[in-house]
């Protein structure tokens, strides 16, 4: 940070108080040196890592910052930036705040626990970056809306980080697409369950962690190793569980391929034993997506002339699908350069936010039922739950100071 500049918290609520905003349109001179794109990467676990070495290994990219609360890591993640580019000049972070607040940097990654992806993302848009989250890209539903506000108001480009819908499942999108199911009305999903209550132990909190800026807007809570060490996704507090993890890309895999995924079902049931086997959701055409179930791997169809999983039909054939196009990936190099190629462009990425966050969407519901084990009727236009105030407020969750998002 160079001359002189207002305080974080300052910075954060100058940011969250701006209401109006010109869209920001990038052009060649905005960028670093040579034309290249300046990233900060905030977040360096291992997944955070494994992805600032993809964008790295694109020539127009410059890793310039690296940012986390575990020294660990962050020293792990600097030494990888200066091993990559043969210098010591990547700077190191523990406040997100410091890294958004250079104006060298184009555009930031983030890799963090899910409940810090909101409050970064929408601070680093309204100080004029880019964005590239990793999945889930919400904790909560009205998280979701608020972001995709916010990147339209400021005019950034942000991509949300699930590259298997269209790598894992493209076959998918094209045997349905192209026909060959006839006309489909049922899909499974095999994903994991809905988060629940943190049970860990207390644990003295080491030298090298700050483990209140680890929290953020989470709940207060003793330290645990295991929490900074990846194993926070089956607690409520800082995920979505599987079923939001993995749930982001293989039901996002099932809403692109049904054509489904820039709207939400308008009925989700929970199993009751009963009648309701396994959690389902239902959409206005009819179509009926299950959380469980299938019989061919992670995700399956059925339509009027066949069924498909991912061995291929019942009897583990595997047909090429139809020679079809369909809109996916821009640019060159998968989804980071498809992000790249936008940043460049101003065009929406292929996971852009509002796709991103429907998808999101559909896991958190799937989540709430489940918590509250009682079916939910959901209004995918205005984002409400219909006549359920107490499943209303599973919609949002209120942030600890300073971190409220305006």
């Amino acid at each position: 940070m160079r001359g002189k500049q207002t305080t974080r918290r300052s910075f954060l609520r100058k940011c969250a108080a701006a209401t109006v905003a010109v869209p920001f349109v990038v052009n060649a001179k905005a960028f670093g040196a040579n034309d290249r794109i300046n990233m900060g990467f905030i977040g360096m676990g291992g997944q955070g890592r494994g992805d600032m070495g993809g964008f790295m290994g694109f020539n127009d990219v410059r890793a310039v910052a690296v940012c986390d609360v575990v020294d660990n890591h962050l020293n792990q993640a600097r030494d990888q930036v200066n091993g990559r580019y043969g210098n010591k000049d990547c700077k190191t972070y523990k406040d997100f705040r410091d890294v958004i607040a250079r104006d060298d940097i184009d555009a930031i990654f983030i890799g963090t626990p899910d409940h810090w992806h909101a409050v970064i993302s929408i601070a680093a848009m309204k100080a004029g970056k880019d964005i590239y989250c990793e999945k889930p890209e919400t904790l909560t539903i009205r998280e979701g809306r608020q972001m995709t506000t916010v990147a339209r108001t400021y005019g950034r480009v942000f991509s949300g980080g699930s590259q298997r819908v269209w790598g894992d499942y493209n076959w998918f999108h094209k045997m349905v697409r192209g026909g060959r199911l006839g006309e489909v009305k049922e899909a499974w999903v095999n994903v994991g369950g809905p988060s629940g209550a943190c049970n860990f132990k207390y644990e003295p909190t080491p030298p090298g962690v700050d483990w209140d800026m680890w929290l953020g807007p989470a709940p207060w809570r003793p330290y645990n190793e295991s929490l900074t060490k990846g194993n926070f996704r089956p607690f409520r507090d800082y995920s979505g569980g599987g079923m939001t993890d993995w749930g982001c890309h293989t039901f996002g895999g099932a809403l692109f391929t049904l054509n489904l995924h820039k709207t939400g079902p308008k009925l989700v049931l929970p199993p009751d034993g009963k009648d309701v086997e396994r959690l389902t959701y239902i959409f206005d055409n009819g179509v009926k997506i299950y959380h469980g179930g299938g019989w061919g791997g992670i995700v399956n169809f059925k339509g009027t002339e066949g069924e498909i999983g991912q061995i291929g039909d019942r009897n583990g054939k595997k047909e090429s699908p139809p020679n079809i196009h369909i809109p996916n990936y821009k640019g060159h190099g998968g989804i980071f350069g498809d992000f790249l190629h936008c940043v460049r462009t101003r065009e929406k990425p292929f996971r852009d936010i509002e796709i991103a966050h429907r998808t999101a969407t559909v896991a958190h519901l799937g989540n709430i039922a489940h918590w509250l084990g009682r079916p939910l009727k959901w209004d995918a236009v205005k984002e409400e739950i219909i006549g359920d105030p107490e499943a209303s407020r599973w919609l949002d969750r209120t942030k600890r100071e300073p971190w409220s998002i305006a």
